[in-house]
């Protein structure tokens, strides 16, 4: 019974990741990405500007 083996151990520290080469298709992928994420930002600003799709209000049924 020894007193250092309670608790919760320390995972491993994992070894250091070695820089990426990125190839054409890699580069071409990211490139991609951001310009759909451009696309989706400008489509949340334009949408943001009009009001709301539908105005109706309060819908009341048609039994008095």
């Amino acid at each position: 019974m020894s007193g250092r083996e309670g608790g919760k151990k320390k995972p491993l520290k994992a070894p250091k990741k070695d820089s990426k080469n990125l190839d054409e298709e890699d580069m071409a992928f990211k490139q991609k990405q951001k310009e759909q994420q451009k696309a989706l930002e400008a489509a949340k600003a334009g949408a943001s500007k009009k009001g709301p799709l539908v105005g109706g209000g309060i819908k009341k049924s048609g039994k008095k």
